[in-house]
């Protein structure tokens, strides 16, 4: 039986990077916990190896039930009757695997009846779920919905709602309605106060994953007359009072496990989450960047199975009397996606372990105050996740659809054919980009990092960390990357037009992009020689990318954004 998690070492690699000693202790309060809880770690190691058995049953999970299942659920998929989501069979035997291995609400506390794990070992448990069935993972991977609640509930609603999560009940954030889309600002779902403070939700939401969960977050109006963002609030819908119903699921292209339901809320019973007003300005995007990286996770897993069916396509396809992994067509193409692929996982990573940083403080702040240099560190990490997150949610997503791509490419005929599961992962890739904020939305939230410096100061707290000899030709590349990109930002910079540089940002973050990826598998280099390989072929491919967007940027000037007017 597979074990998604042994079988994969890169995993671990990025697990035992040096910022987490400091993460753990952190989160475990220098491990205070083990006086509370006879489960709770009493140092570090005892912590990592803690997350490595729970990692150990998610890979057996995944490669032992999961993915066996994988196939089934995507032909049966789920169906409504009277109004409720009945999952297709594999997917409740999934959950069910889930929940008896208590692999719900990981991220949570132990006094929640979680498990008290920072966000990167959950992440890369959501990593794993994705290779073995990407539509499941948006079900499992729904429960990190509990870290807002845990971040701006009361303590009442934590104290209820939270444990329930940890035992296996699911999760989902209603926020898109028919008429809205990306356009949160423009959400109708209509908050009525009731005179004992709760509130009744009348309207319409639509494309809501998993929306016949047990627990709902929901945006919605609660202010009269208001037609932007500071009219709404963030709501606590729990099922069990009822009131709403499944209207349909919508039939999608990949990810049919996961059921995309239209949603009729009548009078539904609700309470209010955090304060007034502050639901799509506070929440919403604290809940979107916690998605966003959960996508970014996804996006992951499903490079990895592409990559991986793939390559194992090539060493067993014979063509004029030898594998075809041995032609230089198709060995290149398959070590641009193992790149692609390992370039992704190291930024998901680095963007977890930043998150990790700033919001363990954050949490520590509730309790204490900060010191100084505390504050300063907080601030520092939460710069660089709020940078990253759309820098891997964006490119990541990009990756994986490109490696789904090249995965049928390698197959040939054969990967049109429903016979091989890279036609499922091909569907199931496409809505990666799409979902949680389009690719373009990304370069959206990242172009101001490029334009205020914050991917240039990244990208010198890597190049002033020491490397082994044989890495520097690498550096030295680097170095001639970033002098484009710096050249290029200028230029469009001392243009000062708002409207050219939306206009370049997708090739000013890609350059961005190319480059902190570059630097990490460098790093990841110096640390493994494993990645010695990738690293060369990343570098070499972000190299053309560069100078390409660079010589676009300066080719193309304002005048001529005219012809690109539809």
């Amino acid at each position: 039986m597979a074990n998604f998690y042994n079988d994969n070492p890169d995993l671990k690699h990025h697990l035992h990077h040096p910022l987490m000693e400091k993460i753990v202790a952190l989160k475990e309060r220098d491990y205070t916990d083990a006086a509370k809880y006879d489960y709770a770690p009493v140092d570090f190691a005892d912590a990592m190896d803690n997350y490595e058995r729970v990692l150990e049953i998610v890979g057996e999970i995944c490669g032992g039930v999961i993915a066996d299942n994988a196939e089934n659920v995507d032909h049966e998929g789920p169906t409504v009757a009277d109004g409720r989501v009945i999952y297709a069979s594999g997917t409740q035997a999934n959950l069910e695997a889930c929940r008896k291995a208590g692999l719900m609400g990981m991220a949570m506390p132990r006094r929640y009846g979680g498990l008290n794990f920072p966000i990167t070992p959950y992440i890369m448990a959501a990593d794993i779920v994705s290779r073995a069935d990407t539509g499941f993972e948006n079900l499992w991977g729904l429960q990190d919905c509990a870290e807002t609640l845990y971040e701006f509930g009361n303590e009442d609603q934590k104290s209820r709602f939270i444990p329930r999560i940890c035992q296996g009940e699911t999760m989902s954030m209603d926020l898109t309605e028919p008429d809205a889309g990306s356009d949160l600002q423009s959400v109708m779902l209509k908050a009525t106060e009731q005179p004992d403070g709760t509130w009744l939700l009348n309207g319409v939401k639509r494309f809501i994953t998993n929306g016949d969960s047990d627990i709902h977050l929901v945006l919605a109006r609660s202010e009269d007359g208001t037609k932007d963002g500071r009219g709404l609030s963030m709501f606590i819908y729990d099922k069990r009072d009822g009131g709403v119903n499944v209207r349909r699921i919508e039939n999608k292209m990949g990810i049919k496990g996961s059921p995309t339901c239209e949603l009729v809320y009548k009078n539904a019973k609700a309470e209010l989450c955090g304060s007034r007003r502050l639901g799509l300005i506070k929440y919403v995007m604290a809940l979107m960047n916690g998605a966003r990286l959960g996508i970014a996770a996804q996006s992951v897993g499903v490079s990895e199975i592409a990559y991986r069916e793939a390559l194992a396509y090539a060493k067993d396809r014979k063509q004029f009397g030898k594998a075809i992994i041995e032609f230089p067509a198709v060995s290149e193409m398959l070590s641009v996606m193992k790149a692609k692929l390992d370039a992704s996982r190291t930024l998901l990573y680095e963007t977890a372990r930043f998150v990790d940083m700033y919001k363990v403080y954050e949490d520590i702040a509730k309790e204490r105050s900060l010191t100084p240099e505390e504050r300063k560190e907080m601030k520092y990490y939460s710069k660089f996740a709020d940078a990253c997150t759309p820098l891997i949610k964006g490119m990541g997503s990009e990756y994986c659809n490109q490696n789904a791509y090249d995965c049928i490419q390698v197959h040939g005929g054969s990967g049109f054919m429903k016979d091989y599961a890279c036609e499922r992962v091909y569907r199931d890739a496409r809505i990666t980009s799409i979902y949680e904020g389009t690719t373009q939305l990304q370069v959206v939230a990242a172009i101001r990092h490029v334009t205020t410096g914050t991917y240039r100061a990244l990208i010198d707290t890597y190049a002033a960390q020491d490397v082994k000899p044989e890495l520097e030709g690498l550096r030295a590349k680097l170095s001639e990357m970033c002098a484009a990109y710096d050249k290029a930002v200028q230029y469009v910079l001392e243009v000062n037009n708002p409207e050219y540089t939306d206009f370049m940002a997708r090739r000013l973050v890609e350059m961005a992009g190319n480059i902190v990826m570059g630097h990490l598998l460098v790093l990841d280099a110096n640390r493994n020689e494993a990645f010695i390989g990738s690293a060369n072929v990343y570098i070499n491919m972000g190299q053309a990318e560069v100078a390409k967007h660079a010589d676009y940027i300066a080719s193309v000037s304002p005048e001529q954004m005219q012809y690109y007017k539809a």
